[in-house]
């Protein structure tokens, strides 16, 4: 079983930057991927980046060459430049194992990231 344990988000302005960090725990051998999702309310979860074992990113389209994912063992870090309202909304940290053929995903608790002046 793995766990995660995300800090940073916060409140900040427009065209600002925030960091955001998810380090797991637990089974850590059997993630193949991690990454972050976000809510805002009303909408549906929506992925925002995420990289796999071998070393691939994927990104939102949203969120295209201003935000960086980057992994460190079992933590990644989630880099957010030039900010804008619409990012604001709760960022859950996820990560992707398998049991035989069935995927399981393991949440953090999320973060709430406020994009506002």
């Amino acid at each position: 079983q793995v766990q995660l344990a995300e800090s940073g988000g916060g409140l900040v302005q427009p065209g600002g930057s925030l960091r955001l960090s998810c380090t797991a725990s637990g089974n850590t051998a059997s993630i193949l991927a991690m990454g972050w999702y976000r809510q805002a309310p009303g909408n549906e979860r929506e992925l925002v980046a995420s990289t796999n074992r071998g070393g691939g990113l994927n990104y939102g389209e949203s969120v295209k060459g201003r935000f960086t994912l980057f992994r460190d063992m079992n933590t990644v870090y989630l880099q957010m430049n030039s900010l804008k309202p619409e990012d604001t909304g709760v960022y859950f940290c996820n990560g992707v194992s398998y049991i035989g053929t069935k995927r399981v995903d393991a949440w953090g608790q999320g973060t709430l990231v406020t994009v506002s002046s």
